[in-house]
């Protein structure tokens, strides 16, 4: 059974809540990537946080990216992965949310993130084929 640990991008890194938009997005382009999972005080997950959220929600506005927080932005329910889940639970939890991008959590620690990428990378044509359908299809 391959798993979310096996076909996750590996090193991911939290943003605290507090951090402002114009520090995510430079962490972002550091890091070659387009979402940062954001943390509470306790390194918990309490959202995520993306490139479009900061320009369309921030940018587009008029809103000052250097004022606004993550936690200004993040909104809904943070949903995560065990990195020992299989990847059948993996396309379930994005395909029933609707979510391109799943933080992968081993005992209560950020360890990894998957993203359209990875599966595209990892799963069979029919695979991908069925999440696209499930996750675009509704929009």
């Amino acid at each position: 059974m391959t798993t979310a640990a096996e076909i996750m991008h590996a090193g991911a890194q939290w943003i605290p809540a507090t951090e402002t938009l114009d520090r995510a997005a430079q962490l972002m382009a550091q890091l070659n990537v387009g979402a940062l999972p954001v943390s509470d005080a306790n390194e918990r997950l309490c959202g995520i946080i993306t490139d479009r959220d900061i320009v369309v929600k921030c940018v587009a506005k008029g809103r000052d990216p250097s004022k606004i927080t993550c936690a200004d932005l993040a909104e809904g329910t943070p949903r995560w992965i065990d990195a020992d889940a299989s990847v059948d639970q993996v396309l379930d939890e994005m395909e029933r949310n609707q979510i391109r991008r799943l933080p992968v959590i081993k005992n209560k620690k950020l360890v990894g993130m998957i993203s359209e990428a990875d599966l595209a990378t990892h799963l069979t044509d029919q695979q991908i084929h069925a999440f696209v359908e499930k996750v675009y299809a509704s929009r």
